[in-house]
């Protein structure tokens, strides 16, 4: 589980760009850090989860790998890459304690860092050649279930980028398959917020270790990681984006009410589907008494319920109006830019 367009990206635009490379090339360098990122994160295990942040960790390689493909290096090369970008990898979940900011810290760093060790490669630095399985290398520090055979899984035949989602709440995925379930229940039974006493949400181990950390929210950031906050969200507005995290979810008396209504609870079935199907597993009781449930088993964003280019669209142009960093028609340019990506030659545009 880990976050590969938030490293790989940044990694590849900004190393294309330096390097005079096209849209197509950029693509090729996308997909080539994806595939490595997700299938050394499988690689390192669930017990590398529990602790460390894979976009921390594992993301570091895999930008590091879109970075070494457009640099075109062999094979030697591409082995001290990995060491390299592998001694740098670093990130550990204790933030979620404090409400720090290290998510961010966390993904900027590994962009960062596997652009570095790329670049530093090219010019003769030289790296582990074993840093994955190696006696001091990444698996014997930082997991207890390694499984090299995940490495080249199905290599050339499966592509795991295809098995990635987008994300549809501004908030932890872990929170989206019960955040689906509630709002398919509450529409389904025209519930509203007050009428609903308690809510139990029925989820994998993944989600106890990393929301089962914050109990009352103290900034946005951390509120994100709170299943109850989110649901909250979803009970009172009808959704969890930017402006009602912002806006909502520390000062709205509704909200916070609504979070202390909310439990989790480990389910063999949702945890043993997981991490290949994130299942949404609630089971309401209302304040006259009744017992519902719902169950949704592709949350919105996922392969089999992904969204649509229009939906890409509006959730960019959302997240352009809220940070203020483009106006509306840059926006647009930008949109239309990357969706004929293959055929750029000069990638100065994506700015």
């Amino acid at each position: 589980v880990l976050h590969p367009a938030t490293v790989v990206f940044p990694a590849v635009l900004a190393a294309a760009q330096d390097l005079g490379k096209s849209g197509r090339e950029l693509i090729v360098a996308a997909v080539a850090g994806y595939e490595a990122g997700i299938r050394i994160g499988e690689f390192l295990g669930r017990s590398h989860y529990r602790i460390f942040h894979t976009t921390a960790t594992v993301g570091t390689l895999a930008a590091a790998v879109g970075v070494g493909k457009l640099m075109g290096f062999d094979r030697a090369r591409f082995s001290h890459l990995f060491g390299s970008a592998g001694t740098q990898a670093a990130g550990l979940w204790e933030f979620l304690r404090d409400a720090a900011d290290s998510k961010q810290l966390h993904t900027a760093k590994a962009a960062a860092d596997g652009l570095l060790a790329a670049y530093l490669t090219a010019d003769g630095l030289t790296g582990a050649k074993n840093i994955l399985e190696g006696d001091q290398g990444l698996a014997a520090g930082m997991s207890s279930d390694a499984d090299p055979a995940r490495l080249s899984d199905r290599l050339g035949s499966r592509w795991a980028l295809a098995e990635t989602s987008f994300k549809f709440h501004a908030s932890c995925r872990h929170t989206h398959p019960a955040a689906d379930a509630l709002l398919a229940l509450m529409q389904r039974e025209g519930l509203n917020a007050d009428e609903i006493a308690s809510v139990t949400t029925r989820v994998h181990q993944g989600a106890i270790d990393v929301l089962g950390r914050v109990q009352v929210p103290q900034t946005v950031h951390q509120a994100k990681f709170s299943m109850g906050t989110v649901l909250g969200l979803i009970a009172v507005y009808g959704k969890a984006g930017l402006p009602e995290f912002h806006q909502h979810a520390l000062g709205d008396p509704r909200v916070g009410a609504f979070r202390d209504k909310v439990s989790m609870r480990l389910d063999p079935e949702v945890d043993g589907a997981y991490p290949q199907r994130w299942l949404g597993r609630v089971e309401v009781t209302t304040r006259d008494g009744r017992r519902l449930s719902a169950a949704v088993d592709e949350p919105k964003g996922d392969p089999g319920n992904s969204l649509s280019r229009d939906e890409l669209e509006d959730k960019f142009r959302r997240l352009v109006a809220f940070s203020g960093a483009r106006s509306a028609d840059q926006a647009g340019e930008l949109i239309a830019s990357v969706w004929r990506l293959r055929e750029l030659d000069d990638l100065q545009v994506i700015a």
